[in-house]
């Protein structure tokens, strides 16, 4: 995984070549390079690049996370959530909210069953 200046990004490898591409954005944002010990230099100019180009275009660059996003389960699961909210005085919304905290801080005291690498540097 590849981070710099609050934005993610992914490698993959297709025809003989690393593709980089920045994650969680609404905007398509990639480029390749032929060495792995690179990919972190080539992220960080890619989205420096995309900011630059954002801002020469007076455009608002996209940004990982709003803070929202649309979650689909079943109607037997909604409904029981939804109930279990009501039952605490909560939304849907802070009640959701909090469970994914929960689940989070599982990872942080250090469940390796609980959840990958990835959350844990999150609370770094």
């Amino acid at each position: 995984m590849l981070n710099h200046r609050g934005y993610q990004g992914a490698v993959s490898f297709a025809d003989g070549r690393l593709i980089i591409r920045v994650l969680h954005i609404e905007d398509t944002v990639t480029d390749e390079c032929d060495s792995a010990s690179k990919a972190q230099a080539h992220f960080e100019g890619l989205v420096d690049d995309y900011l630059d180009t954002c801002k020469a275009l007076g455009k608002e660059p996209s940004r990982p996370f709003k803070g929202s996003f649309n979650v689909r389960v079943s109607p037997s699961l909604h409904r029981r959530a939804a109930m279990a909210a009501a039952d605490r005085g909560q939304s849907l919304n802070a009640w959701v909210e909090q469970a994914i905290e929960n689940n989070l801080a599982t990872c942080h005291e250090g469940d390796e069953t609980a959840c990958t690498g990835m959350a844990r540097r999150l609370s770094a």
